[in-house]
């Protein structure tokens, strides 16, 4: 017999494998984005609330999956659920309330991102939008960020300043008191910010191509 928690597992482990988020996948499937979202798993009463047939069938016609796969999906025998990592909007991450002062998501707001496999307990996933970080990400891309991490030269990273801003640079190196940060768009010039207006460096962890 289906559980509700093994439905809804399979839908995050279809999310995963198409390299999305739950809201994602549901706009991908031509559905409202909130569709397969952990809050509309639950009726406010309290109740299990399941995914329509429906909105399955456009999931896989939206991700090319066969449904046996998805049957696959279901129940996979020793293989853990992804977990889930909180998402923003990159846009969204200069905005107060997002973060603490060590980079760690904080406040309201945040979706969710299914991701298989990760040790950071405060890794995020911030989606793309627009076209100034291409060639390297593209609009509707997910990045997947680890405040952990260990950083070295030529990572690809996420930084904020004390001013709210933030961007996605590679790291080319840090002298003095000064950081050197690449761009990922060759028509947008390289930075250098003074260490003492950088607030937090982070290093981008995987990207969904």
């Amino acid at each position: 017999m289906l559980t509700h928690a093994q439905v809804w597992s399979a839908v995050d482990r279809l999310a995963a494998r198409a390299g999305l988020s739950a809201s994602g996948l549901a706009k991908r499937a031509g559905l409202d984005p909130t569709t397969f979202n952990k809050s509309k798993r639950i009726t406010p009463q309290g109740r299990a609330r399941w995914p329509s047939t429906e909105s399955i069938a456009k999931a896989l016609a939206a991700t090319g999956t066969p449904f046996d796969v998805f049957v696959g999906l279901i129940e996979q025998p020793g293989v853990a659920a992804p977990r889930a990592v909180p998402l923003i909007g990159f846009a969204q991450a200069g905005a107060g309330g997002y973060f603490d002062d060590g980079g760690f998501p904080a406040g309201e707001g945040w979706d969710e991102f299914a991701f298989p496999a990760l040790n950071d307990e405060h890794a995020y996933a911030l989606e793309i939008s627009g076209q100034s970080m291409e060639p390297a990400y593209r609009d509707g891309d997910v990045i997947v960020v680890s405040p952990s991490a260990p950083i070295r030269r030529g990572d690809r990273v996420v930084v904020r300043t004390r001013s709210g801003e933030v961007m996605a640079k590679e790291l080319k190196r840090r002298i003095g008191k000064l950081v050197e940060l690449k761009s990922l768009n060759a028509q947008h010039a390289d930075r250098t910010v003074p260490a003492a207006e950088v607030l937090w460096i982070a290093r981008i962890v995987w990207a969904s191509q």
